[in-house]
Order: C-alpha cells, then sequence, then structure tokens
C-alpha cells in the first residue's frame, strides 16, 4: 500500500513538473512567434514602400496604427476605430452605418501594449462598458506619414482562393494608387496558382491607379515580354527609366492570368480590388467625422 501512495505522488509531481515545463515553453515559443511576425511584417511593410536594409526608412517618417472593430449593442450594429492621438493617448471613435458620428471615447492603455489584440480589446471594452464579446475585430490600417503628411497606407487582406484563403498586404499611395502587393500566405498548387507569389504577377498591380483599380479584370492574352522583363526587374537588370516608361504604358490595363491558373489570378485581382475600394470608402468616412469633430490625430 505504501509503495503504491509513493508512485502516485511521484506521478503526480511528475505530471506538474512536465505541465510547468510545457507551460513555459509555449509562452517562451508564443513569444519568440509574435516577434519573428513582427519582425516579417516590418520587413514587408517597408519593401512596400520602397525601403530596404541598405536603403532604410528616413527618421522623419512615422507609421500610425488604426484599429476598425464591428459592436453588436442591442441589436444594432456600429464601427469603431482605435485612433493615435496627436499629444498622446488613444481614442475610440463610434460611427453608425450610415457614416454618422456617435462617440468619442478615450482609451487608456500603453502603446506598447496596443499591438497586443487582447490587450487592446480589453482596454476597449472596459471604456465603452461593454462585453468583449459584442466587440469585433475587423482589420488594421497603418497610415504611414513624413513630417505629419501622408505618405501611404499599409493595408492587410484575406479573401478566399482556388483552395483555401488568400492573405495579403498592399500598400497604397494617399490616391490609392497601388505601390505594392505582397502575398503573405496561401496554399494554391505549386506550379499553377502558386505563382501569384512571382513577382511577373504580383508586380503587375504596383502603378495601378484608383479608376483603373476599380474596372479592373482578368485577360487570358499572354503576358507580353517587354512587360514580364519590366515585372522582373531584378533579374532582368533593365533601367529604372525603362521601367518607369512600361510600367506607365501598362497601368490601366487588365491584370494577365497565370497560365493554367486563371481562377486563382482572378481571386487575387478580385480580393485586391475588393479591398482598395472599401478601404477608400472606410477611409474617406473616417477622415470626414475626425475633421467634423476636430480630433487631432498625428495624420
Amino acid at each position: 500500500m505504501k509503495d503504491i501512495s509513493t508512485i502516485i505522488i511521484r506521478l503526480t509531481l511528475a505530471c506538474i513538473l512536465a505541465g510547468v515545463v510545457m507551460g513555459l515553453t509555449f509562452i517562451f515559443t508564443s513569444n519568440a512567434k509574435k516577434h519573428n511576425e513582427h519582425v516579417k511584417e516590418q520587413k514587408v511593410m517597408a519593401s512596400l514602400l520602397g525601403y530596404s536594409k541598405n536603403h532604410p526608412m528616413p527618421e522623419s517618417m512615422a507609421m500610425h496604427e488604426v484599429y476598425r472593430y464591428v459592436i453588436t449593442k442591442d441589436a444594432n450594429l456600429t464601427v469603431g476605430y482605435l485612433v493615435p492621438l496627436q499629444e498622446q493617448g488613444f481614442t475610440f471613435i463610434t460611427i453608425d452605418l450610415d457614416g454618422r458620428f456617435l462617440s468619442a471615447t478615450p482609451v487608456e492603455i500603453q502603446p506598447q501594449l496596443v499591438i497586443d489584440e487582447n490587450e487592446r480589446q480589453k482596454a476597449i471594452a472596459t471604456r465603452l462598458d461593454l462585453d468583449p464579446q459584442f466587440l469585433r475585430y475587423a482589420d488594421k490600417t497603418i497610415i504611414v506619414t513624413d513630417q505629419g503628411r501622408r505618405q501611404a497606407y499599409l493595408l492587410t487582406g484575406a479573401f478566399p482562393g482556388f483552395k483555401t484563403f488568400i492573405s495579403v498586404m498592399l500598400a497604397l499611395d494617399p490616391s490609392f494608387t497601388i505601390l505594392g502587393l505582397e502575398i503573405l500566405e496561401h496554399e494554391e498548387d505549386p506550379g499553377l496558382g502558386g505563382e501569384i507569389v512571382q513577382d511577373y504577377f504580383k508586380n503587375q498591380f504596383k502603378g495601378k491607379p484608383f479608376t483603373a483599380i476599380k474596372r479592373l479584370e482578368v485577360t487570358k492574352t499572354p503576358l507580353p515580354d517587354e512587360y514580364r522583363q519590366a515585372l522582373e526587374a531584378e533579374k532582368s537588370g533593365i533601367s529604372k527609366k525603362e521601367i518607369t516608361a512600361i510600367q506607365e504604358q501598362y497601368k490601366d490595363h487588365d491584370i494577365y492570368a497565370l497560365t493554367g491558373a486563371t481562377i486563382s489570378s482572378d481571386a487575387v485581382t478580385r480580393g485586391t480590388k475588393g479591398i482598395v475600394r472599401k478601404f477608400a470608402y472606410r477611409i474617406a468616412i473616417l477622415d470626414q467625422v475626425i475633421q467634423g469633430q476636430n480630433i487631432a490625430v498625428p495624420f
């Protein structure tokens, strides 16, 4: 009997120790994963804006994160934006579905914690006196400024592909012309739809003005050789002047489909077009509210 008790105690202690080790391992690996994802995101954003390790972003430039939420309260739907303030702190702007201003509520949260979704949601819910389950995070926009003037918008989004969802990041200039597109995640077929990550496809979106984006479609016409060379500038070695001239020539053209992967090509085209059009509509409403309410923001 004594031996059985000893065995039970030892097994219990072993299980507790294993649980502690696994818990600590999860915490450390989770933090490392978040850090790696953040570093990767920073590199992608810099690249889309035309910067790199050898050509760093000017110190005068800043990135301001704006978080959009959908709020369900008393069977009503409203939209909320957590925005940074000019001096310090954050405010949560609530707008109805018709774009009318409802409220602006100060939110107390440390700048280093605002990037954490759980901390951010808890802080907002507390100030709104709202159950967190009625506050749904929608997306994030990064507004890039240089000495207070807007230079670009960085957007993330996801849409259905041929198999599963395709995740992307987009850079737009203040007039919503596409500065760059990066495919973050996908499960399209290798050698077919998987080619959406290649420069000769994704760089077709670069330089498309908003007027062209709104009517953008996919064409099965073969990709012209000169255009492909400009799209794969790093490989082709042609001059920047030639690249600019060719991009200008094709900026209003539709997207040339990948061979044997029209569905994936169409998915990225429609998805990108949808992200840009919806964003242009939303930011116009948010700007109107910010200006109308004299809310001092850094962008």
